[in-house]
């Protein structure tokens, strides 16, 4: 009898709580429905103009970089330049120590001398035996051999000058110049290293860049986007239509000098899928380096775009979301579709929504499909303010 009467008191309480959580639930919708829809901000959309940029990782190459390599073997001699030095074109970088160029000068000089005194000499037995032949004292025959043999000595004499020529061009190469004007790179060969023509590494590397080269890349769906962008029959054409180009660096700063795309090249890379391309910027203070990374900023102009900021929309399962303001001041929740590149805070809308609709600016977290709200109409000046500047 205990336990039945136990029984019922639970029963008893735990009604009673049920009525009061009731109770407090009908409180709640009641004061809601007193107070009304919730206020959001909305605005109204409007076709916008404005400038997108495209970054693309870059890297920086001179328009020159040359390797300075020995032609001949010895050892070095003497360093003229110091690493990351400014120098001229035909300015001495090294000298090589290499006297069997020297001694190949000196014989080949020895050997004209002898080739020299054997023409003069065959020259005389010629003029002698001339005049013999005339006066019928010796046969036509001895003066026709005195001829040849002159002929052999002068064939000599010629071959002497031409190891000569070719002993002088090898001792010149013991004097290394730069063949540009430009900077100098690392020199991994100090005085006294043994150098040879056949060294893989090369004495330094001299890069002109008073210009510099900025490759990057785009893959095949970029590169058809690219060419549709810019009007053009060719792709010569379509290049001269392209705007200056920026550099941004890698501290995040943009280069001084805009820079422009001379060339794309023609084959797409089946290993990458990309297609590598090539701008030129000036570099009259020496600022860009070769094996610089930078990004290449290309600038495409939208006109009369649809644009929404970025705080307007929501992602749900890789989809993005705005809520569109509908009849009676029912949100629906709408998906559009944006364009990859975004201006700032805003992207730009491909589809999904048009000039006029009405959009939820923010503050939606707990708004769901079909909720009545109280808009508050927001200036679209001051929604796309952030555009102008």
């Amino acid at each position: 009898m205990r336990k039945v009467k136990t029984l019922l008191f639970s029963l008893s309480i735990g009604m009673l709580l049920a009525s009061c959580g009731n109770n407090d639930e009908a409180k709640k919708a009641a004061a809601a429905a007193a107070a009304g829809p919730q206020a959001y901000p909305v605005f109204t959309v409007t076709a916008q103009s404005t400038e997108l940029n495209s970054d693309y990782p870059a890297t920086v190459e001179g328009i020159q970089n040359v390797d300075i390599r020995p032609k001949v073997d010895g050892f070095v001699e003497k360093i003229f330049v110091d690493e990351g030095a400014m120098v001229k074109k035909g300015q001495l970088l090294f000298t090589i120590n290499a006297p069997q160029y020297e001694q190949q000068v000196r014989t080949a000089k020895a050997a004209i001398s002898s080739a020299e005194a054997d023409v003069n000499a065959a020259q005389l037995q010629v003029n002698k035996t001339k005049p013999l032949v005339e006066k019928d004292i010796i046969s036509k025959y001895d003066l026709q051999a005195a001829q040849l043999t002159l002929q052999s000595r002068k064939a000599a004499l010629a071959q002497a000058k031409a190891e000569l020529v070719n002993a002088q061009v090898n001792l010149g190469y013991t004097r290394i110049t730069s063949p540009v004007g430009g900077v100098v790179g690392s020199i991994p060969f100090k005085a006294g290293s043994l150098v040879s023509s056949s060294s893989t590494e090369p004495l330094t590397t001299v890069s002109n860049i008073s210009k510099v080269y900025a490759y990057f890349s785009l893959n095949e769906k970029q590169l058809l986007d690219f060419s549709k962008t810019y009007k053009g029959k060719t792709l010569a054409e379509q290049m001269k239509n392209i705007p200056a180009v920026s550099l941004v660096l890698a501290d995040g700063t943009p280069y001084a000098q805009n820079g422009k795309i001379e060339s794309i090249i023609g084959q797409i890379n089946t290993t990458t899928g990309s297609v590598r391309l090539r701008a030129t910027f000036p570099n009259p203070i020496a600022l860009l380096k070769s094996g610089a990374s930078a990004s290449v900023r290309i600038p495409k102009a939208v006109e009369n775009g649809i644009l929404i900021p970025q705080k307007s929309t929501m992602d749900l399962q890789g989809k993005k979301f705005v809520y569109v303001l509908g009849d009676s001041s029912k949100v629906i929740s709408t998906e559009i579709e944006i364009m990859d590149l975004a201006k700032d805070k805003f992207y730009v809308v491909t589809k999904g929504l048009k000039q006029g609709d009405k959009v939820v600016l923010e503050g939606f977290q707990s708004l769901k499909d079909g909720t009545k709200i109280k808009p508050e109409e927001q200036s679209a000046d001051a929604v796309y303010a952030d555009l102008k500047k």
